[in-house]
């Protein structure tokens, strides 16, 4: 147990979330506690990870959690492990919303410059109902950037994917987005990517500019028998010079295209049970499909090396290369166990400005009471407290 990289989670503590002040130490090595020594509360070394409050050895619950990331079925490893299925299912679950945690805390910063975004949607057949999950990657370094799952697939829908994907890349920087046919993609995308602009000071609202570099490509297929008969490629927002510098830096083909998003759609199908076609391990709720999400694509950002990036040395590449190291978010391929034990760090703890307010009550109050008073006593003016 190292106890200098460790920090308090405790909310109300003054030191949460900084680590390097000499405020943690071991509590007890054997169950692993550490203690604050300045709001003195003991914590276990897998608070804050999502192997926090399992029972099962940490070597279980990575192995279960790497086959669920890989498409096994729950029932694969109910039957294999002999564990409770609700237990498994409990573990997905506390993965993926601790996946999700990681992502907002590395990926939707506003730090990506992606210069090209596909954006697309999966059609998933769940038990009863159907749900539908927005999916964008950055084109350059196949990241994947924002998902979405809803019931419907309308202008909330996408006015909600399309803000992920604006906390994610940074200010008013060249974008081209390339969509299919859906008729509320282009009002969404113009919505998420505005700027205020303040003309004269003084009161009034700012106005919203649409970003000057922002392009929008949108790609039409038509079916005919289930099968594609014409495929139109036209520019719904900006200029063709600079749409074509775009797909020229960012390496995503000669033409207007989703392939890149396409090809993601099929890793999500294979890795994650739920989305198969025509499966038996079909999803009942909602939050399943979300937390699966998050812990395919996590896994896919940070863990699993990605062949079109990683060319072998021989060849003039560096090995094996994930989408998260190509987007410069980290320096090494993620092992499942770092994954799942990584630890964001709170903010730190913000100053209350009722209790500053109660505070100068209560000092004030004090004050009044211990205000001298003049009084007379035996004719010699003196004064007291009161």
């Amino acid at each position: 147990m190292d106890a200098s990289q460790e920090y308090c989670l405790n909310d109300a503590c003054p030191s949460r979330g900084k680590i390097g002040q000499g405020n943690i130490v071991i509590h007890d090595s054997s169950r692993g506690r550490y203690r604050c020594n300045i709001c003195k509360k003991t914590f276990n070394k897998r608070r804050g990870t999502a192997l926090e409050g399992i029972r099962k050895p940490d070597d279980l619950f990575v192995i279960v959690i790497s086959l669920l990331s890989h498409g096994c079925p729950i029932q694969a490893v109910v039957y294999t492990y002999e564990i409770d299925e609700r237990t498994v299912a409990d573990w997905q679950m506390r993965a993926g919303l601790h996946c999700e945690k990681i992502h907002q805390d590395k990926i939707e910063q506003g730090n990506l410059d992606p210069k090209q975004a596909q954006i697309d949607e999966i059609r998933v057949k769940a038990r009863e109902m159907v749900i539908w999950m927005g999916l964008a990657m950055m084109v350059p370094t196949r990241l994947w950037m924002a998902g979405l799952v809803s019931k419907t697939r309308d202008s909330n829908f996408t006015d909600k994917l399309l803000q992920k994907v604006r906390n994610c890349c940074v200010a008013l920087s060249a974008l081209l987005i390339c969509v299919d046919g859906l008729k509320s993609y282009l009002k969404s995308i113009i919505k998420a990517f505005r700027e205020k602009v303040k003309d004269k000071p003084g009161p009034g609202a700012p106005r919203k500019e649409v970003w000057p570099d922002l392009h929008i490509g949108v790609v039409i297929k038509r079916m005919e028998k289930r099968r594609v008969k014409e495929v139109i490629h036209r520019i719904a927002y900006g200029t063709e010079e600079m749409v074509n510098a775009l797909l020229k830096s960012s390496r995503g083909g000669k033409v207007i295209n989703t392939s890149f998003i396409e090809r993601l759609n099929g890793t999500f199908r294979e890795r994650l049970a739920s989305l198969t076609r025509k499966c038996r391990h079909a999803a009942s709720k909602m939050e399943t499909l979300h937390a699966g999400m998050y812990l395919i694509g996590c896994t896919y950002n940070f863990c699993i090396p990605h062949d079109e990036l990683s060319k072998p040395k021989s060849q003039g590449g560096i090995g094996p290369y994930t989408p998260a190291m190509a987007s410069s978010l980290t320096d090494h391929v993620w092992s499942m166990k770092e994954l799942l034990t990584y630890k964001i760090i709170p903010p730190p703890l913000p100053t209350s400005k009722r209790k500053y307010r109660r505070r100068l009550q209560k000092v004030s109050s004090t004050i009044e009471h211990k205000k001298p008073v003049m009084r007379l006593r035996k004719g010699v003016l003196c004064s007291t407290t009161g």
